[in-house]
């Protein structure tokens, strides 16, 4: 269970963090916070002394019924911001989260290494073949419609098998567009209601396709929120219980805005499992 970045192995038997840095003013939970040089460069820092191995650089929001904005408009947030980035830690893997391929070939170009798509490809046609091209790992997310209609008819049959066969044929897809190394994503909250939610992290093993890592991103998300009756600002401990659980699942990457949490999350349980057994 490896991926190759910049000519790096990295080896995800071990589960890995990957810390959340949103360049937008609207992000769900820190939009605005991080939004210029100086500000992303001391998060970036706090998330890499706290334990992250890939940084997640993200210039459009995607929370349920966001505005869209124009290419030139995500590529003036991500790219000054990716160039610094590589420069100030050259330690730390970067990833350009977006769904167009002309920011996934600059961001690449700038100093990212791997490219985090919402859509697998579904909203630019461009993406797969651009990403082949690069020979940079992929993460491929489950989502149905857009941020801008995702939630207006979250409706499925059984909502694994969905998410499964989307799998199958995306990792078909990337293969034959010269994608090595694929990663994927159900997509907590795209697409989904709060029970589908709960469904997929239930049955997250039922997801495993030999050989490629999973990441799962439910971080402060409105599973938590909601069902908890709290706002996001509360949703920390409700996240740690189930970062917990979708390692128990097997999750390979811990998507998050809490890295120090989470990497003490995967530190614990590496330590549940490596306890001694005991003779019936």
């Amino acid at each position: 269970m490896n991926i190759t970045c910049n000519g790096k192995l990295i080896d995800l038997t071990t589960p890995k963090i990957m810390g959340i840095l949103n360049l937008t003013p609207n992000s769900f939970y820190d939009g605005g916070q991080h939004n210029n040089i100086d500000a992303a460069l001391r998060q970036t820092e706090k998330m890499i002394s706290e334990g992250a191995t890939f940084i997640d650089v993200g210039g459009a929001s995607s929370k349920p019924g966001v505005e869209e904005i124009s290419t030139n408009e995500e590529l003036k947030r991500v790219l000054p911001v990716i160039k610094k980035m590589s420069q100030t830690f050259p330690e730390i893997f970067i990833s350009i989260d977006t769904y167009r391929s002309k920011v996934a070939a600059q961001a690449v170009a700038a100093g990212a290494q791997l490219v985090n798509d919402i859509s697998a490809g579904n909203l630019d046609k461009d993406m797969l073949k651009t990403v082949g091209k690069l020979g940079v790992p992929y993460i491929a997310m489950h989502m149905q419609g857009t941020p801008q209609t995702m939630q207006n008819n979250a409706e499925y049959d059984d909502v694994l098998v969905a998410v499964r066969t989307f799998f199958s044929e995306k990792i078909k897809a990337a293969h034959a567009a010269g994608i090595n190394d694929i990663i994927l994503d159900p997509g907590f909250g795209f697409g989904k209601t709060i029970n589908h939610n709960f469904t997929l992290l239930k049955h997250l093993r039922s997801l495993h396709i030999t050989g490629v890592p999973l990441l799962i991103g439910i971080s402060r998300k409105s599973m938590i929120y909601k069902t908890l009756g709290v706002d996001v600002t509360h949703a920390l401990n409700g996240t740690t219980v189930l970062n917990a659980v979708a390692l128990q699942q097997g999750a390979h990457i811990l998507r998050v805005h809490d890295v120090k949490e989470a990497r003490e999350t995967v530190q614990l349980m590496e330590a549940l499992d490596a306890s001694y057994p005991i003779n019936p």
